[in-house]
């Protein structure tokens, strides 16, 4: 009998793990908002790192993380590394591509608690009075990463972080014009 249960054990072990395997690994992430500023004014926030402690949700996770910049200070080529805690894990990141008041394309390396390689796209287009900024990540999740996303919501979790990163953004420039 306890060779029948452990074999179906087993059985429902590989059937599990054969669907994880055949889950698709591309992966995409994606927010809008319409922040009331103009869109110098919301790219500017993105595209120099040392601007994002004001307005990055994870850094309003882990306070103390150690922020490392290289390069130049705006633009292609600025680089920001983090280590933190667990819920910030580690990693860095590369501006590899700004157009003033368009777009900052980023190279997204993640080091700790997984190692992944994803693309970040900002971009900014004038709406009536603001800007329609948009955020998303996409990827490719290895197997331990499809297997995370089959528990973790992960649109649901890193979207929310996009959108408050996006709220964080307007209430600062609000600060700035206010």
């Amino acid at each position: 009998m306890l060779k029948k249960i452990l074999g179906l054990l087993l059985a429902v072990l590989a059937a599990f793990l054969l669907y994880i395997a055949v889950q698709p690994s591309a992966f995409a992430v994606r927010r809008e908002a319409l922040i009331a500023a103009p869109p110098q004014a919301v790219f500017d926030q993105v595209n120099n790192f040392r601007n994002w402690q004001a307005w990055s949700p994870w850094a309003k996770l882990d306070p103390d993380a150690k922020a490392t910049f290289e390069g130049p200070e705006t633009g292609n080529g600025a680089m920001f590394s983090w280590a933190g805690n667990s819920e910030v894990g580690e990693g860095k990141m590369t501006i590899i591509e700004a157009v003033p008041n368009d777009f900052v394309r980023m190279r997204l390396d993640f080091t700790q608690p997984m190692q992944a390689t994803n693309e970040t796209i900002f971009s900014f287009k004038p709406e009536g009075e603001g800007t329609r900024m948009t955020w998303e990540m996409k990827g490719h999740n290895n197997f331990l990463g499809r297997l995370v996303c089959f528990f973790m919501d992960m649109d649901g979790t890193v979207g929310g972080q996009f959108e408050k990163g996006m709220a964080n953004i307007a209430d600062v420039l609000k600060g700035k014009s206010g």
